[in-house]
């Protein structure tokens, strides 16, 4: 569904990406595992197409589609969803209008999205501000949210785990589950995503397919996520580079 093919960018004349390769197939969620810094937000901003971010090398495939020159919307038409680790505040704009404006009013949408409305208790949200005065915990749940109504066929999450309590963590866990469930007949199948984590506190809510660690621009290595993220736990990113370059030795 996702292909990134040596996929170089530039953030302010800055080479910050160098030369990702990812492939992302249908029905799988993979985890992007890197400290602060690493370039995983950047990763995530190139993919929705934000314009500071310029990709130099490399190409971006979706659904057999290149979308390097997309606009932010095209790619929202496409499918991808993107629930951002600091969503902005915006004065002026009530969450009901910003639901109204992505929701389609036909009545199979309509009832999805009240049902999804009571069901996460956002009715105390819909006449404020977005984001306005909301812990990051809300904040959370307020983007995500509207991620969810939009049925993405592809989600992309960066850093849902950060800043949230764990209150909050539970139901960040299933409103992402209930965005990645493709048909609720068939609760085995799933939409494909891409979450972006240091701490990997979600993932004891989500099950993911494989991992991948981004280190300095590159990823250095993929696997499974648990087994990773345990080696991470005990010694550290760097252990990440030792073990690759380990295999590279011995494929010599």
């Amino acid at each position: 569904m996702l292909t990134i093919d040596n996929l170089h960018v530039d953030v302010e004349n800055k080479e910050v990406l160098k030369g990702i390769n990812l492939n992302i197939p249908d029905n799988e969620v993979h985890t992007l595992f890197g400290p602060n810094g690493s370039g995983k937000s950047v990763l995530i901003s190139t993919l929705m197409g934000y314009p500071e971010y310029k990709i130099t090398q490399g190409e971006i495939i979706f659904n057999n589609q290149k979308i390097n020159d997309l606009s932010i919307d095209e790619r929202v038409k496409l499918g991808l969803g993107v629930s951002e680790q600091r969503p902005p505040t915006i004065k002026g704009v009530k969450l009901k209008n910003l639901i109204e404006l992505l929701v389609p009013g036909i009545l199979g949408d309509e009832v999805f999205k009240r049902n999804m409305i009571d069901h996460y208790d956002m009715s105390k949200f819909l006449e404020r501000n977005i984001n306005d005065g909301l812990s990051g915990g809300e904040m959370k749940k307020s983007e995500l949210f509207l991620v969810l109504i939009t049925k993405p066929e592809f989600l992309i999450l960066d850093e849902p785990d950060s800043g949230v309590d764990p209150e909050h963590m539970i139901m960040i866990g299933s409103m992402i589950n209930e965005t990645l469930l493709k048909e609720r007949c068939e609760p085995m199948v799933r939409n494909s995503g891409l979450i972006a984590t240091h701490s990997a506190a979600i993932l004891n809510y989500i099950h993911t397919d494989k991992a991948h660690v981004l280190l300095d621009g590159k990823i250095h290595c993929s696997g499974n996520p648990a087994i990773m993220m345990d080696q991470i736990r005990k010694n550290g990113y760097s252990y990440c580079i030792k073990c690759q370059n380990n295999l590279m030795e011995d494929q010599l």
